[in-house]
């Protein structure tokens, strides 16, 4: 509809709005915002959060925060201030404290979940009976409606992220939560059945099929496993985007390793420039090690270990890599897997030698 109907039609339109309203109906105001726009316009806003100030706060958590019995947990939500709740329009992002001899009790929900331990190593988790260790760099997959729990028995703080599709589960009014009966669950015979059927990475039994659900059986991604193929990968030619990455998957059909989730390491070696482009679905970044840059919708974002950042829907972003840094590893979360299956996913890469610029961080 053009500006000059919509401007033509106004009086119409409002003399209307009453009577509508009686009957629970309405018609496009000339108030309204658009219904359509011409590309995405994600109230989301790039952010950059710095360990030097996360890392007292998590100190504070675990002395005075208990680690409670319900779905809440002891975490450090990263909230995105342009959203209504969430670090992005799909997912939440929090950093979970545990302390020595704690336990986050059993439970179950709709959602999808998944643990990077950034520090420390001791704790268990159990998911649907199947046990496995959490040391740092280590990936642990919670699938929808799976009992979880943890348990640390080592001597030492451990920090990890917690990420969960949440936003989307309460946007589409589909939460469900359920305490177990116990603080844990009984753990089966062969606590790691999924990783040793499944976690070589290269081979499996035969006649394996997807789970019923169609979900992702493999439940741990031990970091040493993961580190090893990233090195291995630095010898093939660069991304233009990323340098050396590598997506976490499904051994059993190939694709992301969650349904709405793609999990990704990152490897920025010395002097790398990155190609800027923009993407449909958010992302978001931890950095493992290293020091370096990324520009997102013109701003400059100087990061380094243990920081944390996000880039909104269709937001120009590129990664730099100053020529004596040495190289940096970075852990990506993003819904690239929800937008494909909505049919919702586009990107646009910019001209080969742009840059966005490298302009004074303002986060």
């Amino acid at each position: 509809m053009s500006e000059s109907t919509t401007m033509s039609d106004a009086a119409a339109r409002q003399a209307l709005q009453a009577d509508l309203a009686r009957v629970y109906c309405r018609v496009h105001q000339p108030d309204d915002p658009p219904l359509f726009t011409r590309e995405p316009n994600s109230t989301m806003v790039p952010l950059h959060w710095r360990w030097s100030e996360l890392g007292p706060l998590l100190d504070r958590l675990g002395a005075e925060i208990a680690i409670g019995s319900g779905g809440q947990r002891r975490t450090l939500r990263l909230s995105n201030p342009g959203l209504p709740y969430g670090t992005t329009p799909t997912f939440w992002a929090s950093i979970q404290v545990i302390q020595p001899g704690e336990v986050a009790e059993a439970h179950r929900h709709t959602a999808s979940a998944f643990r990077f331990i950034m520090q420390g190593s001791g704790a268990t988790t159990t998911v649907n009976g199947e046990n496995y260790p959490m040391n740092e760099g280590d990936l642990v997959l919670t699938p929808p409606w799976a009992w979880h729990d943890h348990v640390h028995g080592g001597s030492q703080q451990m920090i990890w992220l917690d990420v969960l599709d949440i936003s989307l589960v309460r946007s589409m009014h589909a939460v469900f939560f359920e305490p177990f009966t116990g603080a844990t669950q009984p753990v089966d015979a062969v606590p790691d059945h999924s990783y040793r059927a499944l976690g070589s990475g290269i081979m499996r039994p035969p006649r394996v099929g997807a789970p019923a659900p169609g979900f992702n059986p493999l439940l741990a991604y031990p970091a040493d496993r993961a580190l090893t193929a990233l090195d291995l990968a630095a010898g093939l030619a660069p991304d233009p985007f990323d340098d050396v990455v590598l997506e976490y998957q499904n051994p059993v059909d190939g694709g992301p390793a969650m349904k709405v989730m793609s999990m990704k390491l990152l490897k920025l070696r010395a002097g790398f420039q990155g190609q800027a482009r923009r993407q449909v679905g958010s992302k978001l970044y931890y950095v493992c090690k290293g020091q370096g840059t990324t520009v997102v919708a013109g701003r400059r974002f100087d990061w380094k270990a243990g920081d944390f950042f996000v880039v909104p829907p269709w937001c120009w972003h590129e990664h730099a890599m100053h020529a004596a840094s040495g190289e940096a590893v970075l852990f990506q979360v993003d819904d690239t897997p929800a937008m494909d299956a909505l049919g919702y996913y586009r990107e646009q890469a910019a001209a080969a030698g742009t840059s966005l610029g490298h302009h004074k961080e303002n986060a």
